[in-house]
């Protein structure tokens, strides 16, 4: 599990704990997502480049810096569109993909029926999120299709991880660091991770 790294800052903490509570409503979750994503993009983007400008304050000239990376946003299409808000609140000139993958109930195996990405991956800063690493294939096969298409410098963003799903993407992408919220005790025979915070989604969009 050397590519997971828990983000265990207090405010993150506080406010993953009111999203796993079963009584915070679906506009309350989306407004928790919100605000966890945007902290934790916070705090993953700290080694991005910058590059200096030249600028006039209201009292002079000085020199300045901003941020010199694009950046590439790909949630995995349902419960990852959930956290754009966040990332976009920090970084609103981020290019958007999506890739579209469902777990198949019975093999729990991802299935894709949706893949769009920006072009010019290679020199991308890639986001890919999603609130839940489970058994991890939805992600893996996810991150394959970002790589298929050039992109090297990803980095993976979730709420909560399970062990097995953390095990999993590292096995499948040593290279690409996993960010997280939690990891959790374990997966129940349906792939939920426990005590995990419910079906994303479902609390996402109110379904």
């Amino acid at each position: 599990m050397g590519t997971l790294h828990i983000i265990d800052h207090p405010l993150i903490q506080s406010k993953l704990t009111r999203m796993r509570d079963a009584r915070t409503d679906n506009e309350t979750f989306r407004r928790l997502l919100d605000e966890l994503t945007a902290l934790m993009v916070y705090e993953i983007t700290r080694d991005y480049p910058l590059r200096e400008i030249e600028l006039t304050t209201p009292l002079e000239q000085t020199t300045g810096r901003v941020l010199d990376a694009r950046v590439v946003l790909v949630p995995i299409l349902r419960a990852g569109t959930g956290m754009l808000g966040g990332v976009l609140d920090l970084i609103p000139m981020a290019r958007i993909g999506h890739v579209g993958l469902y777990r198949d109930p019975d093999t729990l195996q991802p299935v894709e029926y949706y893949c769009k990405l920006p072009p010019n991956l290679e020199d991308a800063r890639i986001i890919l999120v999603d609130p839940m690493l489970a058994t991890g294939g939805s992600a893996i096969a996810a991150a394959a299709l970002i790589k298929s298409r050039g992109g090297r410098h990803i980095q993976f963003l979730c709420l909560v991880s399970s062990p097995e799903g953390v095990a999993a993407f590292s096995s499948a992408h040593p290279d690409v660091p996993i960010y997280s919220a939690a990891l959790d005790r374990e997966l129940n025979p349906k792939g939920y991770i426990l005590p995990g915070l419910g079906d994303a989604g479902d609390r996402i969009f109110g379904t």
